[in-house]
């Protein structure tokens, strides 16, 4: 029998269906209320011209957590999504003509280094050992657990980690931790890259971050079968399956309570009535547009702090390919520190900045005409805090264009079939995020895990959190852990 208790999720992201999907396999009514007309907030695809385009996320980790929804419902996951395992995860470009390829296989990504670079396999494998360790100190107390429930800490296995605080290197930077294993300064400026996963500055980001090169070496790299975008569509179907109801283009305008307790939701079809309201929405605009008539439940140390990182991408048709690039390219910096300088204290954007480059159709060929590519080129920029857009990236293209072309050998513009861009302006604009910061507030300090809000309202009984803005983190397997905490404390 269904339970009579309904819960409504207000946004359709990677965790807020994933939090539908959870609930409704315990026998809630769910119901999800989305302001856009798709599903998968940055999760999302466009087409153009005849090319095709994974929005947002393009690196895909630890399947596992999205396997295990299908499982929770009774369902063979391989008969639903599919995808493969990354030989090469990433080719690394340096200024200085040196070409890394970022190898899936441990021992022989060791050799590449030290074939290109001089850096001791050994090295790397020490390396990569004290990246596993700090996962197996902080991955079930940080990242699977509340932070914010005293029965977090009551565990053996969380008095145990507590134990062996030290080793999760919390009080230097990532980059000091990582001059601290390797001389080469291309090793260096490779695993400080990581701080960008959720948003942050190496040179400020505590060391225990460099936990994340063993997410993606260890447990590896993926592409789904059908693009990034396919992780949302199958999860849709998903939840509808299990009789999760979505309605798009409709908005959620305010967050009613009763006392403190929740009473239900307001949208622009009217007043909806419910038992629990997950806000999938960025904690900032959950409180300053849902609940901006109680301002007495505002968080205000947590809403005040420092933002995650934004993103500027271009969105090009290749009238070309390229053999030496694959589905992840980088093309580095010459100057890493002054990168990050510009963005997190000049607030603008470094003439120099790190290209990423994804080409998905390098995996789905369908996804460009014949002969040509899709290309997905992204610089991280800072948070929008006014900044002149607009002219900031007619600059950032011109520099764009001039390295790519110089670190190819071949001249871009030409080739540049057609084009769209996405800036922090329209990323907030379109998926709530405020001030268009990827990742909700940066991890530029040694406590920022402790200072990311809880999942569950301690004001508002039936209020609870989910997404890249609250703990566990930003990037699609937090996201999905974030709904999980969330329904084990409604359990």
């Amino acid at each position: 029998m269904p339970s009579s208790k309904k819960a409504l999720i207000i946004g359709a992201g990677i965790a807020g269906i994933a939090s539908a999907i959870r609930l409704a396999v315990k026998g809630y009514q769910v119901e999800v209320y989305e302001a856009n007309n798709y599903p998968g907030g940055k999760l999302s695809q466009f087409e153009q011209d005849g090319y095709r385009f994974d929005a947002g996320p393009s690196l895909f980790t630890m399947p596992q957590y999205v396997d295990e929804l299908f499982e929770l419902a009774g369902k063979n996951p391989s008969d639903y999504f599919r995808y493969q395992k990354l030989d090469t995860v990433c080719r690394y470009f340096y200024e200085d003509g040196t070409r890394l390829t970022a190898y899936a296989d441990v021992d022989k990504f060791g050799k590449e280094v030290q074939a290109q670079t001089g850096e001791p396999a050994m090295a790397v494998n020490q390396y990569l050992a004290n990246s596993r360790r700090i996962y197996d100190i902080t991955n079930h107390v940080f990242l699977e657990r509340s932070l914010h429930r005293l029965k977090t800490y009551l565990r053996w296995d969380t008095v145990k980690s507590i134990f062996r605080f030290g080793k999760i290197d919390a009080f230097r930077s990532m980059h000091k931790a990582n001059q601290s294993f390797f001389k080469d300064k291309r090793i260096v400026q490779f695993f400080d890259r990581y701080a960008t996963y959720n948003g942050s500055n190496p040179y400020a980001a505590p060391a225990t971050l460099n936990v994340i090169p063993h997410l993606e070496q260890h447990f590896g790299a993926y592409f789904p079968d059908g693009g990034m975008y396919s992780i949302t569509w199958c999860l849709v179907q998903l939840a509808e399956s299990v009789g999760v109801k979505f309605y798009y283009n409709n908005p959620v305008t305010e967050i009613i309570l009763n006392g403190r307790a929740i009473k239900g939701i307001s949208t622009k079809e009217g007043t909806v009535e419910g038992d629990i309201v997950v806000s999938n929405m960025d904690i900032w605009f959950t409180y300053y547009k849902l609940l901006s008539g109680y301002p007495k439940l505002h968080p205000q140390k947590i809403l005040n702090q420092e933002r995650s990182s934004s993103a500027l991408i271009f969105y090009w048709g290749i009238k070309a390919q390229f053999k030496e690039l694959d589905l992840h390219n980088i093309f580095f910096s010459a100057d890493y520190e002054s990168e990050f300088d510009h963005i997190w204290h000049e607030k603008d954007i470094y003439d120099d900045p790190t290209i990423y480059l994804n080409i998905s159709s390098k995996y789905k060929p369908d996804d460009a005409p014949e002969g040509c590519e899709n290309w997905f080129v992204m610089i991280n920029v800072p948070a929008n805090s006014g900044q002149n857009w607009d002219t900031l990236i007619t600059e950032a293209r011109k520099n764009i264009l001039s390295k790519l072309s110089r670190l190819l050998s071949k001249d871009i513009s030409p080739l540049i079939a057609n084009e769209n861009i996405l800036d922090p302006r329209n990323i907030e604009s379109r998926t709530s995020s405020y001030q268009g910061s990827l990742y909700g507030t940066s991890s530029n300090n040694q406590f920022a895990a402790f200072l990311r809000h809880a999942n569950k309202s301690s004001k508002v009984e039936g209020l609870y959190f989910c997404g890249g803005s609250v703990h566990p983190g930003g990037g699609i397997p937090l996201c999905l852990l974030s709904a999980k905490i969330v329904s084990e404390l409604i359990a």
